[in-house]
């Protein structure tokens, strides 16, 4: 019998406008996980679907954020700086709980996780799909956003498709290669029919990678 995982909603008032935070919680929670979407799509996006499915039954609470400009209905992401503005204003609420809170998110989403993690006293930094240069362009890299997060001090989790034109897994420094690797997923850790692997096999990847380094947490 599978146990039904609560999920609420509530709105946060940020100074970038009003976001959104859908809780996915654990009966006894040791830890919350929260992430947030990317440029391109929201808290749909199958690897966030896939940890709020999953990790509610191994003690992880996830709660995802949907940033005030997707609250909005706008198309078009903001700045950087506006993206972090908004993240520093739902922090209070998911700090609530009284937990350890692991910063995340993917693409957009885990830069802005990496760039405010230290200030924000956060557990740990997940990092789903993280877009190290624009495609085609390897010269533009945002390496510098990682290398903040180990400076820190702060436990780091990069999880990158195989395939990705933002990054291949090769493509990043050595000492900040991916952990966990998707074979031949790209951006949204989508895998081709030739490759081998099952989408729900590739999902299994990333939920099974980050139960196990949440794990060790707390």
């Amino acid at each position: 019998m599978t146990t039904e995982i609560p999920v609420t909603t509530e709105t946060v008032e940020t100074d970038a406008g009003t976001a959104r935070v859908t809780w996915h919680r654990a009966r006894t929670p040791r830890l919350v996980l929260a992430a947030s979407h990317g440029v391109g799509g929201g808290i749909e996006a199958r690897d966030l679907a896939a940890l709020a499915a999953a990790l509610p039954a191994r003690g992880v609470t996830v709660a995802l954020v949907e940033q005030p400009w997707r609250v909005a209905g706008k198309k078009l992401a903001p700045a950087p700086k506006t993206l972090d503005t908004g993240w520093r204003g739902v922090w209070p609420a998911l700090a609530a709980p009284g937990l350890p809170v692991i910063s995340g998110g993917r693409s957009a989403g885990a830069r802005v996780a990496c760039r405010t993690a230290a200030e924000l006293g956060a557990a740990g930094v997940l990092v789903l799909g993280f877009p190290l240069h624009p495609p085609g362009r390897p010269g533009s890299s945002r390496e510098q956003e990682l290398f903040g997060v180990r400076e820190a001090g702060i436990p780091l989790l990069i999880v990158q498709g195989g395939n990705d034109p933002f990054g291949r897994p090769e493509e990043f420094p050595e000492g900040y290669r991916p952990h966990v690797v998707v074979p031949h997923g790209d951006h949204g850790f989508a895998v081709p029919k030739r490759a081998g692997i099952t989408q729900d096999e590739a999902l299994a990847v990333i939920v099974e990678g980050v139960a196990e380094w949440a794990g060790s947490l707390g």
